[in-house]
């Protein structure tokens, strides 16, 4: 079976065509730019890497026909026709409450995507607009939703709630919903993989450390607290995201600078994080790493912080689950980063993990697949890093969804 798998974000449509049967990744690539003046296309596959210049993508159903026109191309495609590709499943952002698992997209789950846009405002049209975009070039094939907020529905009510007033949630549905979903449960699932135990008897902490970053505690396989909120703004200090902060700050700089809310939600979303401690200097965790391997005080400061504030998570969701088994790396900074694994794990010997340095200094090369573990053998915690496969994820749901229907 031949699974197209869509990443619609505003700009950009991301894909992999992949074949089921083995798993296997025909092509991939992404269409960027769209709207602009003019787009970048590049695609690859296992002969080949290709980056093109296409005229007017104006929108997304412009930008997945470029997509479909090379996926067939004679010369450079994968696929005789377009009628080869059994089933589409599409990244999408926010499901809300009433989407709690991936599921065939029909009329009701596009209502229900439609209503969560006032959640999602910047992902959730965009993720509409490639499902559209798809229906009307591909009518005739089966689409799958795979919720980023979904594997947190699981997260107790007492942890899902904010001390406010309870009209808040019921008329506004203000609640923490938790994202990178996709992520934490492939990695957890990896990680049961790879210790040989049925992920129904393991607590796991899963980080998920990029530009945008989350923790999250799946117990049982199933996600009992996450450090998103009612936004991906919470939690961790991110690339440019502020994250945890006391919330009268918001009020503080209002009422003493005059900010508006619109510059209040620029400053902590795209002015804060690493970007902000930095002035501007930086925002890419490996930039500020080149500077702490030359001692530069900003910078080792910084990832002093980042760090500390992973850790104090991983302290906080051992004492949600009443313990721990691993914890997982994933990620661009946790995949790539021995710096920020080390200061994260080193001082939590009194949990019983031991962090292997050998071990951890090892290039975990990005993109190649590698994986492993990096505490020493007997650690009565394990710390693995596993590159997350949110595509491959997304594959296997629309797979076994797609024919359960069609065995109905």
């Amino acid at each position: 079976m031949n699974i197209l798998v869509l990443n619609c974000g505003s700009s950009s449509v991301k894909f992999q065509l992949l074949d089921m049967t083995t798993e296997r990744v025909l092509a991939k690539g992404i269409v960027e730019r769209i709207g602009a003046v003019q787009a970048r296309f590049k695609y690859e596959t296992e002969e080949k890497r290709i980056e093109k210049e296409p005229p007017d993508v104006h929108d997304h159903a412009e930008a997945i026909g470029v997509i479909l026109d090379q996926l067939t191309d004679a010369q450079e495609g994968v696929l005789g026709s377009v009628e080869e590709i059994e089933a589409v499943g599409h990244r999408v952002v926010h499901g809300g409450e009433h989407l709690s698992e991936s599921m065939l997209i029909d009329d009701r789950v596009h209502k229900v995507l439609e209503e969560c846009i006032p959640l999602a405002p910047l992902h959730n049209p965009a993720n509409i607009s490639g499902i559209d975009a798809t229906s009307r070039a591909l009518p005739h094939v089966p689409q799958v939703g795979v919720f980023d907020t979904a594997f947190h529905q699981t997260i107790p009510r007492m942890a899902f709630l904010y001390a406010l007033p309870a009209w808040l949630y019921e008329k506004y549905r203000l609640r923490r919903y938790g994202f990178h979903g996709t992520s934490h449960r492939y990695v957890s699932q990896r990680c049961a993989e790879l210790l040989g135990a049925p992920i129904g008897e393991l607590k796991i902490i899963t980080c998920h450390l990029g530009n945008g970053a989350s923790v999250t505690a799946v117990n049982g396989g199933k996600s009992e607290d996450t450090s998103m909120g009612f936004t991906p703004l919470s939690g961790l200090m991110m690339g440019s995201r502020c994250g945890d902060i006391d919330p009268a700050i918001p009020v503080f700089l209002m009422k003493n600078e005059g900010f508006s809310p619109g510059r209040v939600d620029n400053l902590l979303n795209r002015r804060s994080g690493i970007k902000g401690l930095s002035s501007d200097k930086y925002i890419d965790m490996r930039d500020v790493e080149e500077q702490y391997f030359k001692n530069d005080p900003l910078c080792t400061e910084i990832i002093e912080m980042y760090a500390y504030r992973v850790r104090k998570y991983i302290g906080a969701y051992t004492a949600v689950m009443s313990g721990v088994d691993a914890v997982v790396f994933t990620g661009g900074i946790g995949e790539n980063s021995s710096v920020v694994r080390g200061l994260v794990c080193s001082p939590l010997g009194y949990l019983g993990l031991e962090l292997g340095r050998k071990l951890n200094s090892y290039a975990f090369k990005p993109g190649s697949g590698d994986e492993g573990m990096i505490t020493k053998e007997g650690s009565k915690v394990s710390a693995w890093v596993i590159p997350t496969n949110e595509e491959l994820l997304i594959a296997r749901d629309t797979k076994d969804i797609v024919l359960a229907v069609a065995a109905r």
